[in-house]
């Protein structure tokens, strides 16, 4: 098999035992609030994230509310989520920038969007593949960790695994096979334990467990 072809193959596999996979994140529809939501899930969880969101948005309710904050004043909301001295003004500043110079618009591109502050590219292939419908490839912890065992990629980089994936998919959207690669990492491939006596993945996967 080319490289091509096993990444297809796993990601047809992946969609038989994930048919319903997706954002965890709530509000994914939404690309301020889906974006609030992955800033605020750098090196936290998703389901923490969760937790916190409803208050902050009763409190801050649009981009236009949380741009006339004060990172001080939305500390409380978002402290459990950790990175405490940085979220809150990530969020304050970007929706300021995203008022003055987009009318409280979230771009649909990702050259946009990583200007923004506490924006990656994983945030932003996050919001344009999940709410724009644009071709997208996402490289969070699970997929990175997945994506070098089975030899799709052999760099370690997020972003030169993003860009090797998006050479193997040809233009193809990659949202739907990094949010399936979340749900395989999350309940059979492991950090600690990769289960591959019953991974569904285990013949064409090289095992490269290091």
């Amino acid at each position: 098999m080319t490289g091509r072809q096993r990444l297809s193959e796993i990601y047809r596999r992946l969609l038989e035992l994930y048919p319903d996979s997706e954002c965890s994140l709530d509000n994914r529809q939404d690309p301020w609030r889906l974006l609030v939501g992955a800033i605020l899930a750098t090196q936290c969880t998703d389901k923490r994230v969760n937790q916190v969101t409803p208050a902050l948005f009763d409190a801050y309710p649009d981009v236009f509310a949380m741009s006339q904050a004060t990172p001080e004043q939305v500390l409380p909301y978002v402290k459990t989520c950790g990175l405490s001295n940085r979220k809150p003004y990530s969020l304050v500043l970007s929706a300021r920038e995203l008022v003055g110079k987009y009318d409280g618009r979230v771009p649909d591109t990702i050259e946009e969007l990583v200007q923004l502050p506490g924006v990656g590219r994983k945030i932003a292939n996050l919001v344009v593949g999940d709410c724009y419908g644009k071709p997208a490839v996402v490289i969070d912890t699970h997929a990175k960790r997945l994506l070098y065992r089975m030899g799709i990629t052999d760099n370690t980089s997020p972003d030169r695994i993003e860009m090797d994936v998006r050479e193997l998919l040809q233009g193809e959207d990659g949202s739907g096979l990094c949010h399936r690669l979340v749900d395989h990492g999350r309940a059979v491939c492991t950090a600690r334990s990769p289960g591959c006596q019953t991974c569904g993945l285990a013949d064409i996967c090289l095992k490269r467990i290091n």
